[in-house]
């Protein structure tokens, strides 16, 4: 019986062998050069792609650079037109420690209920009269001339004037306080007071008074204010409310005889500055009117 060795089974057999040795070789080159595309592939990136172990190199992305951002933008300052107001006399009947009055006192400021939105009533003292007249709401803004007419918040503003017979509380009144209070503006610049239209007296354009200061805690005194000053009420709403509502009687007179150009404080002002110092109104007689005006500080 004939012996066959497994390392010899003819030709044939061998043939076979070398062509599976063949492919096995080829696939071994493919792989290694697979392998080494991939490993360039991580170089080139900084290491930071990864190796596909299929052998096939996954594509690394590029960067895409952060956009430059954009400059912040600064809020551009509120405007707006407005001027300094003139600085005025307080006059005789201020009431504000600057001079002695007859009456209750003569510094109204030092009174613990002097901040009121309603000034009508009198405040100090046993008497809780009223004055009678046109009711007017006044709104008045504090801005800042030097600040693009900035608001000033937080100053407070002392108002006092006459009633409608020309009449002065704590002075041709002495136990009388009203028409006299203190108001604080709010965020806005903004404070507000009830109170009737002033009458006219002989020599005198009708008119409101005013003390401004840079805080409640130094409105204690007239020499504290960083402004004093008056409005001019408008002309043709004195004509309407004295020759129309009841107890103006003498102020008709009075205001026949004066006038903006000729009065001892507004006379000498520019016509810029009269414009802001007269508030502007609207309403009626019968259902009262609502006036704004500005102050301006230079701060």
């Amino acid at each position: 019986m004939q012996h066959h060795d497994d390392h010899d089974l003819g030709l044939a057999q061998d043939l076979k062998a070398m062509e599976a040795l063949a492919t096995r070789r080829h696939a071994l080159r493919w792989f290694t050069g697979a392998g080494t595309v991939a490993l360039l592939a991580a170089c080139d990136s900084g290491g930071s792609g990864s190796v596909a172990t299929t052998g096939t190199a996954t594509p690394v992305p590029t960067p895409t650079p952060s956009p430059t951002p954009s400059p912040t933008s600064t809020p551009t300052p509120s405007s707006g037109t407005c001027i300094a107001d003139p600085t005025e006399t307080n006059g005789p009947y201020p009431a504000d420690g600057t001079n002695t009055s007859s009456g209750l006192t003569s510094n109204a400021l030092t009174a613990s209920n002097v901040v009121r939105s309603d000034i009508r009533s009198s405040f100090i003292g046993s008497s809780t009269a009223t004055a009678d007249g046109v009711q007017v709401t006044l709104t008045i803004t504090v801005v800042n001339v030097n600040a693009s007419c900035a608001p000033l918040a937080g100053y407070a503003v002392y108002i006092w004037h006459c009633d409608r017979s020309g009449k002065y509380s704590l002075y041709d009144l002495p136990n009388e306080s009203y028409l006299r209070g203190v108001g604080v503006t709010d965020a806005n610049g903004q404070v507000s007071f009830t109170t009737i239209f002033p009458g006219c007296y002989a020599g005198r354009w009708p008119h409101i008074h005013f003390e401004v200061f840079s805080s409640l805690a130094t409105a204690t005194g007239g020499r504290y204010a960083v402004l004093v000053s008056q409005f001019a009420m408008p002309s043709a709403v004195c004509s309407t409310v004295y020759n129309g509502a009841s107890g103006y009687t003498s102020s008709i007179s009075n205001f026949a005889g004066v006038s903006l150009n000729g009065d001892n404080v507004f006379g000498d002002n520019s016509a810029a500055q009269i414009a802001q110092q007269t508030p502007a109104m609207s309403g009626s007689v019968s259902a009262g009117y609502t006036a704004t005006a500005t102050i301006g500080i230079a701060r």
